[in-house]
C-alpha cells in the first residue's frame, strides 16, 4: 500500500444515526411487532407482497396471516416455499398462543421437506403430492422442490391453497425462470392466494420479478429499513463504506478487520479480480494475520487463534469444502443453545454462505471482499449486521475493493468494479431513508391528518415536511412537481422509486458521465438519462405519467442525499446524533422553497465523487477519469431525440426553440441536441430514409 495515501483509503460513504426508540421490538396484544401487525391488517388480500428488511419478523408475520387464511378465509392448505433448506427452520413450530394469538403454528415433521433426505426432484416431489391429498394444513419446501412439484402435478392441483414465497427476489419474469413462470400461471388461473416476501427493495436487480400486469394485482406492505433501525433498542448507528487497497487484500485486511468486532468476512468469488484463486489459502492468510493458530475446538470445529494481545479468537470457517468439517461448523453456528451467547464465536469467514436467512444477532461488521454483481446480494449481506443486540450500538458494512493499478491490463473491469461499488452505495442511501411521499406545493396545500410537521407546525408560506409515526412515511412538498394521473403511476411513485433509482445508478453511461464528465449539464442526467430509463421501464405510461415518475425518482435521490449531508453536519466523516428525519427538516427549511427545477439542476453523483476522491489515490482517480473520457462520443441518436423532445417542451413554454449560444448550459445542451438530430435526419434523407421535422 502507498503509505502516503493511507489516510485517504477508508471513508464511510453513508453514516446514519437512529433514534433507537425501541418501537420495532414492542408487541401488541396478539404478540405482533409493528411490521407483523401492519402485514396482518392486509391478511384478507388474495395477493400480498411484503417488503421488509432482514430480522423484521417476516416469517412470523406469515404464520399469523397463514393461520387466518386457513381458519377464517376457507383456504385448504398453506405451502411455504423457501430458497434453501437452511431457511426452512424459520418456519418451525411456534407457540403463538403463549403471546396472545388465538392459535399456534404447527408443521408436522414429515411435511417440513427442508429436513427430509433425498433430492428436490425425487422423493420430495412425491411427498408434495401426498401432502396435497392429506388433511394436514402446512408444508414447507424449497423453491426447487416446489418447481418440480408444479411441473409434475400442474397448477390446478394447488387450487384453494396459500402459496407463500420467501425471499421473493429469487423469482423473475424471465421465461427461463421456472418459479416466475409458475407464479404467472397461478395468477392467470386465479384460484390460489399468494403471499410474497422479500428483504430487498429492488427485486431481481436489473430484471423484473413479475410482469407489470401481474404485479399490479398485488397489495404491498412496506416496512422500511429506516423504521426497523429507528425502532431498535440498542443499535443507533450504521456506517457503509468502501476501502481501496493495492497488492493482495490479505496484506491490507487488518486495516479494516478489527478483531475486537464480531465480523462476518465474505471472501471474494474465485472469478473476481480480488481473488487469489486459492480460497483455502486465503482463509489461512486471514487467520495468520489475526494471530497464532492454537488448533481446532473439538466440539464446534471453530479455529482457535491467539492474538498478539493474548486473546483467543473463535473463528468459524465456512469456506472449507470438506463437508464433515463444514457441516460441524455450520451446525455449531445454528445451535439454539448459543443463540444469545455473544462469546460463542468471534469471526465467521464465508464465501457463498452466511447471507440471506443467516441469523447472528451479534454481528457488528459485515466485511465483503470484491465487488458483488448483485445489489440484492449486498443488501442481504448488510442485513447480517443490522440485527439489534444488547451492547451493540454501532454496525458497519465495508466493501474491500482492489484499486486500479496503472500497470493493470483489465482497466475496464477495474473501472466497472469501482463504479458498481459507488452505485451500491448510492442505492443503500435510498434503502436506509424513510419512505418519501412527494406532494406538489401550491396555494391549496395544507396539513394532512396523521403527519407531524415538527415543533413549529405547518407553514403555508414554505415547503413543509411531515412525518407519519404510524406508517414511517415522510411527506415533502415540492413546487412545480407533477402528480401521477393513473393508478399504476401512483403505485410506482408510492412503492417502486427504489426500483427506478436502482436502474438509474446502475446505468453505466449515467454513472460514468455523472462522476467524471466535468462539463456535464445535470439535466442531461436528471431529465434525459432518467427519462430514458422511465420510458424503457414503463412503456405503457403516457408522457405525463412518465414525467411524474421521473420527477418523483429524482426528488427521492436528491432529498436522501441532502438529508444525509445535513444530518451529518455537511460532512461524511462526522455525524451529529440526529436522525434523517431531522436532516430532511433542516435541509428543507434552509432551502425554504423546494422546487423541481432546482432538483433537476443538481448532479446526483457530485457527493459520490467527493467521497471517491478521498477514498482512492489521485493517480487511480485520474486513470479512471481518462479511461472514461476516452469513450466520449458525439451526442448519440437516442440522446439527441430525447434532447429534442425536451426542446419542444421548452418551445411550448417559451414560444421559441432553445438557443445554442444561450448562457444557460441546459438550454445550450437542448439546442445541441436539436442540431445533432437535424444532422442525423439529414444523413437519413441522403441515404434515402424518411426524415422528420424538428420544428414541430
Amino acid at each position: 500500500m502507498n503509505n502516503n495515501n493511507e489516510q485517504h483509503r477508508f471513508v464511510p460513504s453513508i453514516s446514519v444515526n437512529y433514534e433507537g426508540n425501541g418501537s420495532a421490538t414492542k408487541y401488541n396484544e396478539f404478540g405482533m411487532r409493528p411490521m407483523q401487525e401492519r402485514a396482518y391488517e392486509r391478511r384478507g388480500e388474495q395477493y400480498l407482497l411484503i417488503k421488509s428488511p432482514p430480522a423484521s419478523g417476516k416469517s412470523r408475520a406469515l404464520m399469523f396471516i397463514a393461520l387466518d387464511k386457513l381458519h377464517n378465509q376457507g383456504l385448504k392448505q398453506a405451502i411455504i416455499v423457501v430458497p434453501e433448506k437452511s431457511i426452512g427452520s424459520s418456519f418451525n413450530d411456534e407457540p403463538l398462543s403463549q403471546f396472545g394469538f388465538w392459535a399456534d403454528w404447527r408443521v408436522e415433521p414429515k411435511w417440513n421437506l427442508c429436513n427430509a433426505p433425498g433430492s428436490d426432484n425425487g422423493g420430495k416431489v412425491n411427498s408434495v403430492g401426498a401432502y396435497l391429498e392429506s388433511e394436514d394444513k402446512v408444508l414447507v419446501c424449497t423453491h426447487a422442490t416446489f418447481r418440480f412439484a408444479v411441473d409434475k402435478f400442474g397448477v390446478e392441483a394447488f387450487d384453494n391453497r396459500l402459496i407463500a414465497v420467501d425471499e421473493f427476489h429469487h423469482v423473475s419474469a424471465n421465461p427461463d425462470n421456472k418459479l416466475g413462470l409458475h407464479l404467472g400461471q397461478f395468477i392467470a388461473r386465479d384460484r390460489v392466494h399468494i403471499v410474497a416476501m422479500t428483504g430487498s427493495y429492488f427485486r431481481g436487480d436489473a430484471e423484473a420479478v413479475l410482469s407489470p400486469q401481474d404485479e399490479s394485482k398485488f397489495d404491498t406492505v412496506t416496512y422500511t429499513y429506516y423504521e426497523q433501525l429507528n425502532g431498535y433498542k440498542y443499535l443507533k448507528k450504521l456506517d457503509i463504506g468502501y476501502f481501496f487497497y493495492s497488492g493482495s487484500y490479505t496484506d491490507d485486511i487488518l486495516k479494516v478487520l478489527d478483531p475486537a468486532e464480531k465480523t462476518i468476512v465474505h471472501i471474494p468469488n474465485v472469478n473476481s479480480r480480488e481473488s487469489t484463486k486459492d480460497k483455502i489459502r486465503e482463509v489461512e492468510y486471514i487467520i495468520e494475520e489475526l494471530g497464532e493458530w492454537q488448533g481446532t475446538d473439538p466440539a464446534t470445529g471453530f479455529q482457535l487463534v491467539k492474538t498478539t494481545g493474548g486473546r483467543i479468537l473463535r473463528i468459524a470457517d465456512l469456506v472449507d469444502d470438506d463437508p464433515t468439517k463444514r457441516d460441524r461448523v455450520s451446525a455449531a453456528l445454528k445451535d439454539p443453545a448459543h443463540k444469545n451467547n455473544r462469546d460463542h464465536v468471534d469471526i465467521i469467514i464465508a464465501l457463498g454462505m452466511a447471507k440471506e436467512g443467516f441469523d447472528w444477532i451479534w454481528c457488528e461488521h459485515a466485511l465483503t471482499i470484491g465487488y458483488r454483481a448483485s445489489l440484492t446480494e449486498i443488501v442481504q449481506i448488510i442485513g447480517r449486521a443490522t440485527r439489534d443486540a444488547p451492547g451493540k450500538s454501532r454496525a458497519r458494512f465495508t466493501n474491500l475493493i482492489a484499486e486500479l493499478d496503472a500497470s493493470e491490463q483489465a482497466v475496464t473491469e477495474a473501472v466497472n468494479d469501482t463504479l458498481k461499488a459507488i452505485a451500491a452505495s448510492l442505492l443503500m442511501e435510498q434503502v436506509l431513508a424513510p419512505r418519501f411521499e412527494f406532494k406538489p406545493k401550491n396555494s391549496a396545500s395544507g396539513p394532512v391528518q396523521g403527519f407531524d410537521y415538527g415543533e413549529s407546525g405547518y407553514n403555508p408560506g414554505m415547503s413543509n415536511v411531515g412525518y407519519n409515526h404510524q406508517t414511517g412515511e415522510l411527506q415533502i412538498e415540492i413546487k412545480g412537481l407533477s402528480d401521477p394521473k393513473s393508478e399504476e403511476a401512483a403505485r410506482i411513485c408510492r412503492e417502486d422509486l427504489n426500483e427506478v433509482i436502482a436502474t438509474f445508478v446502475q446505468d453505466k453511461t449515467t454513472i460514468e458521465r455523472g462522476l467524471f464528465d466535468r462539463e456535464i449539464v445535470p439535466e442531461e442526467l436528471t431529465q434525459i438519462r432518467m427519462g430514458k430509463i422511465i420510458k424503457e421501464k414503463y412503456p405503457d405510461l403516457d408522457f405525463e405519467d412518465q414525467e411524474a415518475v421521473r420527477q418523483h425518482a429524482i426528488a427521492a435521490l436528491y432529498v436522501a442525499q441532502q438529508a444525509q449531508q445535513t444530518a451529518n453536519g455537511g460532512s461524511s466523516e462526522s455525524a451529529a446524533n440526529t436522525s434523517l428525519i431531522d436532516g430532511v427538516r433542516k435541509f428543507v427549511m434552509d432551502v425554504r422553497e423546494l422546487d423541481i427545477d432546482l432538483i433537476d439542476r443538481i448532479n446526483p453523483f457530485s457527493e459520490a465523487y467527493a467521497i471517491l476522491a478521498k477514498a482512492i489515490s489521485e493517480d487511480s482517480l485520474k486513470q479512471v477519469a481518462a479511461a472514461i473520457a476516452g469513450k466520449r462520443v458525439s451526442i448519440p441518436y437516442e440522446e439527441a431525440r430525447a434532447l429534442a423532445e425536451r426542446a419542444l417542451q421548452f418551445k411550448k413554454e417559451r414560444g421559441r426553440l432553445p438557443d445554442i449560444n444561450a448562457k444557460d448550459p441546459w438550454e445550450k445542451r437542448m439546442a445541441e441536441g436539436v442540431s445533432a438530430l437535424r444532422q442525423y435526419i439529414a444523413k437519413q434523407k441522403a441515404a434515402g430514409g424518411n426524415g422528420g421535422d424538428i420544428n414541430g
